[in-house]
């Protein structure tokens, strides 16, 4: 018995399943599904792809929301402006931010929260310390700066200090904030890159 071609687009681009559940919902084995869809035509998710759907299985765990007023334009360019010049770039799985302004930093929250619209549970923060400054302090201050809970935050990695003067140094360290999803590091890096041709 063939496969109806829609059937399975239905579910493996719209509901995105995977072989194996759609060959359960089917009732048939996977070796047919990847048959029929090959007969079909129906191009398969590459491995990158498919480990993303099964980290997601919810769907994406945000959800853009275009700036349409001044003030959320404004929050908008002033969050890409940070992060062209201060965020994270090298990786392709996560959207952060190290500093110790902590103006500079709820900005960017506010641009993960209410411009990428990132689920709260899925934002997260880590400290990075001086040893010979107070960590619970800095802990303390940190999660009142950022709106987030203790559990958003990583182990703080504490360095040994080598010197030097304490000028220009936060006594509460830096704080990194940021996101995991590979899909919306690629929408704000395309972002990015769309900043810097207006802008240069």
């Amino acid at each position: 018995m063939s496969l109806n071609k829609n059937i399975l687009e239905e579910l493996y681009n719209v509901q995105k399943l995977s072989m194996a559940e759609m060959a359960a919902r089917l009732g048939c084995s996977p070796n047919k599904i990847v048959y029929w869809m090959v007969k079909h035509g129906i191009q398969r998710r590459n491995i990158s792809e498919a480990i993303y759907q099964w980290r997601n299985a919810d769907g994406n765990p945000f959800k853009i929301h275009l700036p349409e007023s001044e003030v959320e334009r404004e929050l908008f360019f002033i969050a890409i402006g940070l992060y062209v010049g201060e965020g994270k770039k090298r990786t392709v799985h996560e959207v952060s931010l190290a500093n110790t302004n902590p103006q500079i930093v709820r900005i960017f929250l506010r641009f993960l929260r209410e411009i990428c619209g990132v689920d709260e549970d899925r934002l997260w923060a880590w400290i990075n310390i001086f040893d010979d400054a107070h960590l619970v302090e800095a802990q303390t201050y940190w999660e009142q700066v950022t709106g987030l809970s203790r559990a958003s935050f990583y182990k703080p990695i504490v360095r040994p200090r080598r010197g030097g003067s304490y000028l220009n140094l936060s006594q509460y360290g830096t704080v990194t904030v940021g996101v995991s999803n590979t899909k919306l590091c690629e929408i704000v890096k395309a972002w990015c890159q769309e900043y810097l041709k207006q802008h240069s």
